[in-house]
């Protein structure tokens, strides 16, 4: 019993502290930069023109900053469209770090995207087998009905894991072989900052480090519960 609470408050703390740590960072240097000449939304712009990204948009959205590549859109929230802080112009180097990999069709780019569009049919589906199958239960007495909830509940919980073990190298790649190198070659941020841009990279890439362990712990926790 001693075990099992302790493997919990290390995942609490393995899944908890990195979201906490990541929004520290951010606000720490969201504030206005004096030696950055423009907004997040100009750099993105610049950035497009630069690396030559064509049929490639830029939008604000109050979604949360990502880059969408089936529309060919690089989304930027409000706060960092019209900042020029670290976190804003880093964030929009970021973004455009997966608008380069999309334009290199970098293979785990489009293995992700293709898994996500899959995932989105598969669990309406699950979702459509779990809420049918207590209907089921008392008019078809068979192992089938077992099967069913096994496999949709698998599908729920499983799915979001494959999303975020597929998301690790797709997001590791576009912060440090993309983004980082752009700005240090670009020579948009100063030695001192580069150092800074490269800690926000790697806070926001704990995050999902951290949602892929939360997920993986959900999926042990709902196989345990089979068990019983």
């Amino acid at each position: 019993m001693g075990l099992l609470i302790l493997l919990f408050v290390a995942l609490f703390i393995l899944t908890t502290l990195p979201s906490l740590w990541t929004k520290a960072i951010l606000n720490k240097y969201r504030k206005p930069h004096p030696d950055i000449p423009g907004t997040g939304l100009q750099f993105a712009e610049h950035l497009l023109q630069k690396l030559d990204l064509k049929g490639v948009k830029v939008e604000e959205t109050d979604q949360g900053d990502h880059y969408d590549p089936i529309e060919k859109v690089v989304r930027i929230s409000t706060a960092n469209a019209h900042s020029n802080s670290l976190t804003a112009i880093t964030t929009v180097a970021h973004e455009m770090g997966h608008a380069l990999q999309d334009k290199t069709d970098y293979p785990e780019l489009k293995q992700r995207t293709a898994l996500i569009e899959r995932a989105a049919i598969m669990q309406k589906f699950a979702g459509m087998a779990l809420m049918i199958t207590p209907l089921m239960i008392p008019l078809a007495h068979t192992p089938m009905v077992a099967f069913l909830t096994f496999g949709a509940g698998f599908i729920a919980m499983g799915v979001p894991v494959i999303i975020h073990l597929s998301t690790l190298p797709v997001e590791f790649d576009a912060s440090f072989k993309r983004a980082l190198p752009l700005l240090k070659e670009g020579n948009y941020l100063s030695k001192k900052d580069n150092k800074i841009a490269k800690k926000i990279l790697f806070a926001c890439a704990m995050t999902y480090v951290a949602a892929s362990l939360s997920s993986l712990f959900n999926l042990w926790k709902w196989l345990k519960a089979l068990k019983r």
